[in-house]
C-alpha cells in the first residue's frame, strides 16, 4: 500500500475527511484512509489495533473481557450499547482486553437490577479508548468489502489526517502476531468439580474465558488450567483424563504445537475450541489462513456434516483451518475429517479423528455470551473420556 499523503487524500471517501486537521471530538482512522468522525466514549486518548466488527445484539460485557479480542478494535453492529450497564458477575476474565471500542449510540440510561455502573464508566475505569459514531453500518459494510485492517481511535487529535493514517499504517499487523502468552495465566490454577469428581482435565490457557472451565466443572471435571507454553510433560504431570486447548488471540501459525502432538501420540482424549481448533489442525498437518473479515458474534450458522443439524453458535476468530471438505484425509494420527462447516462461507468449523478420541470446533460452546446450541460438546468430551477409561 502506498503510504504517501496524496494516496491518503484520494482514498478518504464519503463521510470522511479530505485532508487537513482532523475534526474536534474523536476520529476513527482506517489504514486505507477512511475516516469516521464521532464523539469520545469511555477513556480519552489514542489506541491502535485490528478493526473488526461483532454482530451480536447482546453480550457486550463478555465481548469486552474475552482475551481473544486482545489488540483488536471492536465495532458493535447493534445500534444501542450499554442498556444493561455492567455487573461483577458476567466478565469472562479479570480485565477488558479490547484495544478500542466503537459504538453507534451509547445508552443514556442504565436499566438492569444487576448493574452496578455504566458501560461508559467501566471503559474509563479500564482505560479503554472508544468512540461513538453514527456510521457503524457504513463501517461494517466497508470492512466486508475491504477486509479487516488496522485502525486507530484518536480523541481530539488536532493532527492532519495524513499523519494519523501514517501512524495507523505503522502499527503492528495481526498476521504473524504471537499473542496467546500475553493473555494466558502465568501459573497453573485449579477449578474444582461441582459435585462428585468424575474426570481430571488439563486445560491449556491460550486466552481462556472464565465460563469454559466452569462448564466442564458442572459436568464433574476438575480442571487444571495451565499456561499457554505448557509442555507435554507438564500437561501429563496433571495425570489428565482429557486435555483441552482454549480459544485465544493471534496468528495460529506462530504457535508451537509440539505439546499437542505429544498428547495425540499418547492417545489422550482431546477437545479444542477456536484457537485450539486451529492448533489441532496444525498438529494434524494442515495449514491456517487469515479470513477476510472473520466471524465475530453470537449468531453464526454452523452445520454438523455427520447429522445435517444446524447450530447457531458464538464466534470470535479471524483465522481458519484449510482442510478437505470432501471426505476423510490422512494424518500422522490416523484418518480425520471436517466435522462442521460454516453455512455463510463454507469455512472449516470443526475437525475430528475418526477413531473418536480427539475433536475440535471453531466456535464457543460455553455460550458466554451466546446461544446454548453447542453446549452438548462438553458432554461429548466427557463421553470420550469415559470410553478411554473403560
Amino acid at each position: 500500500m502506498n503510504d504517501s499523503s496524496a494516496d491518503v487524500v484520494k482514498t478518504v471517501p464519503r463521510g470522511g475527511s479530505s485532508g487537513g486537521l482532523a475534526s474536534q471530538g474523536a476520529v476513527l482512522v482506517l489504514e486505507d484512509g477512511r475516516v469516521f468522525h464521532g464523539t469520545p466514549y469511555g477513556a480519552e486518548g489514542e489506541t491502535f489495533g485490528e478493526m473488526v466488527f461483532n454482530t451480536g445484539m447482546t453480550g457486550y460485557q463478555e465481548t469486552l473481557t474475552d482475551p481473544s479480542y486482545h489488540r483488536q478494535i471492536v465495532a458493535m453492529t447493534a445500534p444501542h450499547i450499554g442498556n444493561t450497564g455492567v455487573n461483577d458477575e458476567d466478565p469472562e476474565s479479570g480485565r477488558v482486553w479490547v484495544a478500542g471500542y466503537v459504538v453507534r449510540e451509547p445508552s443514556r440510561v442504565v436499566s438492569n437490577w444487576r448493574a452496578n455502573r455504566s458501560l461508559d464508566d467501566y471503559l474509563k475505569e479500564q482505560g479503554v479508548v472508544g468512540i461513538a459514531i453514527p456510521g457503524t453500518r457504513a463501517l461494517t459494510r466497508h470492512l466486508r468489502e475491504r477486509g479487516a485492517m488496522r485502525a486507530g481511535i484518536f480523541s481530539a487529535p488536532g493532527a492532519p489526517v495524513e499523519e494519523l493514517v501514517g501512524r495507523v499504517r505503522r502499527s503492528p499487523r495481526m498476521e504473524g502476531a504471537d499473542l496467546a502468552r500475553e493473555v494466558a495465566t502465568g501459573e497453573t490454577y485449579v477449578v474444582p468439580a461441582v459435585g462428585a469428581k468424575r474426570f481430571t482435565v488439563a486445560a491449556v490457557d491460550l486466552g481462556i474465558k472464565g465460563m469454559t472451565p466452569q462448564r466442564m466443572a458442572e459436568r464433574g471435571c476438575e480442571v487444571h488450567v495451565l499456561p499457554a507454553d505448557a509442555t507435554y510433560e507438564q500437561i501429563m504431570a496433571v495425570e489428565p483424563d482429557g486435555v483441552f486447548f482454549s480459544n485465544g488471540p493471534g496468528d495460529p501459525a506462530t504457535a508451537d504445537v509440539s505439546a499437542l502432538r505429544g498428547v495425540l501420540e499418547a492417545k489422550v482424549p482431546f477437545f479444542g475450541i477456536c484457537f485450539g481448533n486451529q492448533l489441532f489442525g496444525r498438529a494434524l498437518g494442515l495449514s491456517t489462513y487469515k479470513l477476510r473479515y472473520g466471524h465475530r458474534g453470537v449468531n453464526q450458522p454452523v452445520q454438523d456434516v455427520r447429522t445435517g443439524k444446524v447450530e447457531i453458535s458464538a464466534h470470535n476468530h479471524g483465522f481458519a483451518v484449510q482442510a478437505p471438505l470432501d471426505g476423510p484425509f490422512e494424518t500422522p494420527y490416523g484418518q480425520a475429517e471436517v466435522s462442521h462447516v460454516n453455512l455463510n462461507d463454507r469455512c472449516v468449523e470443526g475437525l475430528r479423528l475418526l477413531d473418536g478420541r480427539a475433536f475440535s470446533v471453531q466456535y464457543h460452546p460455553e455460550a458466554a455470551a451466546g446461544p446454548h446450541d453447542a453446549a452438548y460438546l462438553f458432554d461429548e468430551f466427557c463421553e470420550v473420556m469415559t470410553r478411554a477409561q473403560a
